[in-house]
């Protein structure tokens, strides 16, 4: 079914994801639309940018495909939506060529002025990418980027109401847990070699969690940068 979304436009990509149920929230819907997919793919691939499937962004890196970021949307969006009490902050994690934190800006905006989205990736060259990829949307003030290690998360911004993984961890790292606010998701895959992509929900009041298998998925490693 998700291969049969691609298309010639933004808009049709997220038209066809959106008849087929890969994006079922407004809002998700609605933030797919306002970033343009070309602008966080490789010139080289900037024909192909409205296909429905990873493609590589060097560095063994990939962005992945539409269905799989529409997925993470649909999940994250409900409890940005049931948010009333403070400002959300949302942290992308693995942020490659930018793409979703881009997204995720908007979809935050869609219910909070003034919510921030952080990204960090473990390699200066991506964070740049995301950077460049970021101000041709003019979101370069708006999205807090960073060269740190996926595993550790970005604790002085902690807590986060979503956290998105876009690699795949052995296990579940404790500090990104830990780093969530209570009432809080993270979409994360998990695994090595059979990966799973996970839903973590923070107990309400922040003492424990729980873990829910959304579907089987391929993703790149989540690399630590000092590995224990």
């Amino acid at each position: 079914m998700a291969w049969q979304c691609s298309s010639r436009s933004n808009a049709g990509l997220v038209e066809n994801l959106r008849r087929a149920k890969l994006v079922q929230n407004v809002v998700a819907e609605t933030a797919m639309k306002l970033v343009d997919r070309a602008n966080f793919v490789l010139d080289k691939d900037r024909e192909r940018a409205y296909e429905d499937s990873p493609q590589s962004i060097g560095f063994d890196a990939t962005i992945s495909a539409p269905h799989m970021h529409a997925m993470a949307l649909d999940l994250i969006v409900p409890v940005l939506q049931a948010r009333q009490d403070r400002l959300v902050k949302v942290l992308d994690v693995g942020s490659g060529s930018g793409y979703l934190a881009a997204a995720l800006h908007h979809a935050v905006q869609q219910q909070q002025q003034g919510g921030k989205v952080f990204a960090i990736d473990y390699l200066e060259p991506l964070t740049e990418m995301t950077k460049r990829n970021l101000a041709k949307e003019g979101l370069q003030e708006a999205v807090a980027v960073d060269t740190r290690d996926g595993w550790k998360g970005w604790a002085e911004h902690a807590p986060f109401d979503a956290i998105h993984v876009g690699a795949a961890a052995s296990m579940l790292p404790d500090p990104l847990v830990q780093q969530l606010a209570p009432g809080g998701v993270m979409v994360i895959p998990v695994g090595v070699f059979d990966q799973e992509l996970l839903l973590v929900t923070k107990s309400q009041d922040g003492s424990s969690h729980t873990t829910k298998s959304i579907t089987g998925v391929r993703y790149v490693p989540l690399i630590p940068v000092d590995p224990e």
